[in-house]
């Protein structure tokens, strides 16, 4: 007797509850591919369910409390991962239609033996859902970003927070650096210039990997505000740099092509493996060493040092939308003391004269603000040197009055739409 076939679409609602239950727990987003779902189409369909349940975050925990009152069960398996993706697309995503959400999220609970006896809830709660979704289609944009980081952002970054919202909804578009500035590679990418070497691909209809000139090694991926850092150490070529904390080598890259003698260091011996692999594509050499960047202890002192400390990351968030809730105060405390403590190694890694730029891919003025007047107070012999508007043209805005870089995600440089992440970065030099 022939198997009894499984309804269409629950595979990839499946995979989907899988992976955005994964994200719920702690771990990182990252898109599921071919090995997960074989079918593009497939793919597309449960990665847009994934990441717009992740950017409708804090408006689907409002609509749960509002539907349930005695709040999800607990020990639910993956029933809380299959109803935010089922409300995401019930509310946010009507184009897919309400039936398969409701269908779909019901035979998917049931395949979870842990939880196939709340398929009943499942279905009720959808189905109240269903009947409110006009209303909750207009939740507003305040329950988008959690209030704690609101609040701290508002005081940062004044008006500008209230295109954080919309930053969050929209996404990244992707950013890369070239290796060459070539007006005929820039068209065929389909790219926009933004600033130096950074061009941007406002849509594409393919990974990476199969994008024009890719496997060449005439780009790589960089967002345009992590590709600010590397440019200003502002040294002669041949000059020793070390990257301290380099994977996934985006700013070694840049380094490299600046002319540096560079040495990155990592303690992620998989993720030096992947800055490797960079590198070979793009034909470019570098030092590679398996360290950490707290203790590491140079032969020799060197001329510059880049720091892209471990932070917080909300500076991420269109991209990575979990860590504004993964995040919390007792986090950004920790690592601004390891940033302290990579801070002061770096220090001892550079020659008198030496030039030390940190960065963080975070908007917390603790990670950043803060840490600078730490530095100065504490690193005897280390002393700020400031950064021009003229040194970032197209970004002027981004400098600050005492000359330190600070960008966010309602920023476009170049005048291009799109917006950047939240970096600071800080310049200093050895007496």
């Amino acid at each position: 007797m022939p198997g009894k076939t499984e309804p269409a679409g629950l595979a990839l609602r499946l995979a989907a509850a899988q992976r955005l239950r994964s994200v719920l727990g702690g771990e990182n987003f990252s898109p599921l591919g071919p090995e997960d779902l074989a079918d593009g189409r497939d793919r597309a369909l449960a990665n847009r369910l994934i990441t717009t349940a992740l950017r409708r975050h804090g408006q689907i925990d409002f609509i749960i409390k509002a539907l349930m009152e005695k709040g999800l069960p607990a020990k639910s398996g993956t029933f809380e991962a299959v109803l935010r993706l089922s409300l995401a697309q019930l509310v946010f995503l009507p184009d897919l239609g309400a039936h398969s959400a409701l269908f779909l999220a019901v035979e998917a609970v049931k395949r979870d033996p842990k939880v196939r006896h709340l398929s009943g809830l499942m279905n009720a709660v959808l189905r109240s859902a269903q009947a409110n979704s006009a209303r909750y289609g207009t939740l507003g944009d305040d329950l988008l970003i959690p209030d704690d980081f609101a609040e701290t952002w508002r005081q940062a970054y004044g008006d500008a927070v209230d295109d954080f919202a919309e930053a969050l909804l929209v996404g990244a578009p992707l950013d890369i650096t070239l290796k060459d500035d070539d007006a005929d590679l820039i068209e065929a990418l389909g790219a926009e210039k933004l600033m130096a070497d950074t061009v941007r691909i406002e849509r594409r209809d393919r990974s990476v990997e199969d994008l024009p000139f890719y496997q060449e090694g005439r780009w790589w991926v960089q967002d345009a505000a992590s590709a600010i850092p590397a440019r200003l150490l502002g040294l002669s070529a041949g000059a020793r740099v070390l990257d301290l904390c380099a994977a996934p080598g985006g700013k070694t890259a840049q380094l490299v092509k600046a002319g540096y003698r560079v040495t990155a260091l990592d303690n992620d011996a998989k993720r030096m493996e992947r800055l490797k692999a960079n590198l070979d594509r793009l034909g470019y050499k570098a030092e590679i060493v398996v360290g950490d960047a707290g203790t590491f202890a140079p032969a020799q002192p060197f001329d510059g040092v880049l720091l892209d400390a471990p932070c917080s990351a909300t500076g991420t968030f269109r991209r990575h939308p979990e860590v504004i809730w993964h995040r919390s105060a007792s986090d950004v405390a920790g690592r601004v003391r390891l940033q302290r403590a990579l801070l002061t190694n770096a220090f001892r890694s550079m020659a008198p004269g030496g030039v030390l730029v940190y960065c963080v891919c975070s908007l917390e003025p603790a990670e950043g603000e803060s840490q600078v007047e730490w530095a100065l107070d504490n690193l005897p012999g280390l002393d700020l040197v400031p950064v021009l508007p003229t040194e970032l043209v197209g970004l002027e805005a981004a400098v600050t009055p005492n000359g330190l870089v600070r960008t966010h995600p309602g920023m476009r440089p170049g005048g291009v739409e799109g917006g950047m992440d939240g970096f600071f970065v800080a310049r200093f030099r050895r007496r």
